[in-house]
């Protein structure tokens, strides 16, 4: 997660094995923080969908595609809804690749218990980066 500016702001629970975004963010206590504080808005890609649905108007979801045979004016509504989402998130996405950049997450070759305590370290140091400049 990354506030408006790009700044890192949590890289999530670290857990072994694959699990999907909308699952981990439940299990993290995201969607509990989001019933604590309803003033909170969060942009999120198409893999929260689950949680946008969950949340209505306090967590945006890119829109769903449309139907083939949808009539022209709605096409056009659709085409600005779906690029300006993506555009709010920029800061966000940028914040993302900032953690990729770091040739320790790159080229990970340590032991694999190590991994999570790498990309708590990367975090920290983007993120001091990010509030000193």
């Amino acid at each position: 997660m990354a506030d408006e500016y790009g700044a890192t702001l949590w890289c999530g629970g670290h857990r072994p094995g694959r699990m999907h975004d909308t699952t981990a963010a439940r299990v993290e206590g995201v969607d509990a923080l989001l019933d604590a504080y309803p003033q909170v808005t969060v942009l999120v890609d198409a893999g929260y969908r689950g949680l946008a649905k969950t949340h209505p108007g306090q967590v945006v979801a890119p829109p769903l595609k449309l139907r083939p045979g949808a009539p022209p004016a709605r096409q056009t509504a659709w085409e600005a809804e779906r690029k300006q989402q993506p555009s709010q998130r920029i800061p966000v996405e940028h914040a993302i690749a900032e953690l990729k950049w770091w040739r320790q997450l790159q080229r990970f070759t340590g032991r694999r218990e190590l991994l999570p305590e790498t990309i708590d370290a990367v975090a920290g140091l983007v993120s001091d980066r990010m509030i000193t400049w």
